[in-house]
């Protein structure tokens, strides 16, 4: 029989895959775009408006500068000159806002819905996928990396579009001055677009960098304010500190190596600005005096090379968010890129049958291993899980855990080794699956809300008598009437104001609530009390509706209400039986005289 192993094929939840080429990256943004279209055209229509009418004042400006050199300007004309100008600002100033609004907030709404996809992607995919990336990296993708593509999809295309436009514009103007002047001034350029080429490709690969220490950052801080108690137990404060402090300073030196990169684009631009405007002031001088042009000329010239100095700038700080934007588009894009392995190949899923006679779950010959290891977690397994209470044991590690989340489509299996209600669950959606199942593992989560809300999780609509029955059957209502605000009690993050017992029984309480088919308790009741356990299974088992509970437990005052114990060891089943027929077999035996002789 052919193993099933978490083992993805190639690329897969690896951060190795082949980087996505640019026309992919733009099939990601291209649906927003398009159903935003009409919003970024009036922005763009605005800010090209914008830049002509700032093309023009300088026109204003050689006629005032002519009249006043040929001594013809009238202090009418000055004045009409001037208040044309002053118009136009007052224009230039309400289009700014337009195009800020329509253009920017378009960025924002495009950093929306990515984010939203993202966050959609992340809750489909499966347990391989949580195992092979971080929660840092994925707050990573989620923060920095989004906040990136905004700004480049923002303000990055705004500088571009207002950079070609106010480039392509003010050449014209100082062509149809003087073309000599114009390519005099222009000589430079070439410097700036070798620079920005060199230097754009090393910004990439090292704000790549920086993202990737930004991800181990921000995991390294989560998994130390989540473990914080223990922290404090083994008094490594200093330790985590300091570590955390060598992370901070890895980071900082990625970020300083950007800096270099970003410090050089701009004064390159610059200083390429600057040595146009210096030829400029020699030749353009030298045809003033030879009567070439007219001063209003030179003034108008020297006003449009002005504004295209901004666009010799913008092509750096262009050239940076767009490096910065991409390569974070490319992070966010392989994540998108990744599927769950459990629904792989499933096209067309068949509908769930609706019946819930006969068995439940069918494990045949069932086998599987974990990406890395050589030894299978499950070998062979065959058993059925219907209707009533199966309870399942063996030595920690044996494989029970494991079983668990196979029944809950956590990983892959192969065709045929799972069969839910006849049916192979490849063949099925994995959602349709799990929405039979209400699950309790040994370390329930637990929500920093109230204790209504976390009783109420899988089931929002629940009345509160509903949710009040829910906690009766899992013996924790009087816990919860004992807190000042009963129900409404915030009990903090984790569950920090209750016991273990208590947080096992509050997750209990909610998958009762759901009332599904399947009940998956996976040593769910390990740190209540005997005489509460006893409490609360003989609760679960007076409401049982034509149920199927999978009870997995090492204690045998649990297991023997069980209408079959299934034994497994190394993977494999090595007994089974009811209770009564498994005291002769030597592990089951000697689970009952230890706990017999503790008691």
């Amino acid at each position: 029989m052919t193993k099933s192993s978490c083992n993805t094929s190639a690329g897969e939840y690896t951060n190795s895959s082949p980087e996505a080429s640019l026309s992919a990256l733009l099939r990601l943004l291209s649906p927003i775009f398009t159903t935003h279209w009409s919003r970024l055209a009036a922005g763009f229509l605005a800010l090209i408006t914008v830049d002509f009418l700032q093309l023009i004042i300088p026109r204003f400006i050689k006629t005032a500068v002519d009249g006043l050199t040929a001594q013809s300007a009238t202090s009418s004309q000055l004045l009409t000159l001037s208040m044309f100008v002053l118009l136009i600002a007052g224009i230039v100033a309400v289009l700014r806002f337009f195009w800020r609004y329509l253009i920017i907030g378009f960025s924002r709404i495009l950093e929306k819905k990515l984010r939203d996809r993202l966050f959609n992607h992340i809750l489909r995919m499966d347990q391989q996928f949580f195992e092979r990336w971080t929660i840092g990296d994925l707050m990573a993708h989620a923060g920095n990396d989004l906040a990136t593509v905004q700004m480049a999809c923002g303000m990055g295309l705004v500088a571009a579009v207002d950079a070609l436009v106010m480039s392509a514009a003010a050449l014209g103007f100082m062509l149809a001055i003087s073309v000599k002047l114009t390519l005099i001034a222009l000589l430079p350029m070439p410097v700036l677009i070798v620079c920005t080429r060199i230097l754009s490709g090393r910004l990439h690969q090292r704000f790549n960098l920086v993202q990737e220490q930004f991800s181990l950052l921000t995991e390294f801080a989560r998994t130390t304010l989540v473990s914080i108690r223990l922290i404090k137990a083994y008094t490594l404060e200093n330790f985590q500190g300091t570590r955390f402090q060598s992370l901070g300073e890895a980071y900082i030196r990625s970020n300083l190596r950007v800096a270099i990169i970003q410090g050089l684009l701009f004064p390159v631009a610059t200083l390429v600005g600057n040595v146009g405007m210096l030829l400029l002031l020699y030749y353009g001088g030298m045809l003033v005096i030879e009567d070439t042009i007219t001063i209003g000329s030179f003034v108008a010239f020297v006003s449009y090379l002005y504004m295209l100095i901004w666009p010799m700038m913008a092509i750096g700080w262009v050239a940076n968010l767009t490096q910065r934007g991409i390569t974070s588009l490319r992070r966010i894009h392989r994540l998108l890129e990744q599927l769950p392995a459990v629904s792989r190949g499933i096209t067309q899923p068949l509908p769930l049958p609706q019946t819930t006679i006969g068995t439940t779950y069918s494990c045949r010959h069932l086998t599987f291993t974990y990406a890395g290891t050589a030894r299978p977690a499950l070998n062979e397994l065959n058993m059925e899980i219907g209707p009533g209470l199966t309870g399942l044991t063996g030595r920690t590690g044996s494989g029970k855990s494991t079983l668990c989340k196979l029944l809950l489509r956590m990983y892959p299996v192969e065709d045929g080794m799972l069969v839910f209600r006849g049916v192979d669950v490849n063949r099925l959606s994995q959602a349709d699956i799990r929405d039979c199942i209400a699950y309790v593992s040994q370390e329930p989560v637990v929500f920093a809300t109230t204790i209504a809300a976390n009783i109420a999780f899988g089931r929002p609509e629940a009345t509160m008598a509903e949710i009040k029955e829910a906690a009766a059957t899992a013996a924790i209502d009087m816990d919860i009437q004992g807190f000042s605000e009963g129900y409404a009690t915030v009990i903090g993050e984790r569950g920090v104001k209750l016991s273990g017992g208590q947080r096992q029984r509050l997750a209990l309480a909610r998958a009762l609530l759901c009332k599904r088919p399947l009940l998956i308790i996976d040593d769910g009741l390990s740190a209540i009390d005997v005489e509460t356990e006893q409490l609360v299974l003989e609760n679960i088992l007076n409401n049982m509706d034509g149920q199927s509970i999978l009870l997995v437990s090492h204690r045998v005052n649990v297991l023997r209400h069980a209408d079959h114990i299934f034994i497994l060891d190394n993977g494999r089943i090595v007994g089974q039986g009811g209770h009564q027929e498994l005291l002769a077999h030597p592990f089951y035996s000697s689970m009952v005289a230890k706990q017999r002789s503790h008691a």
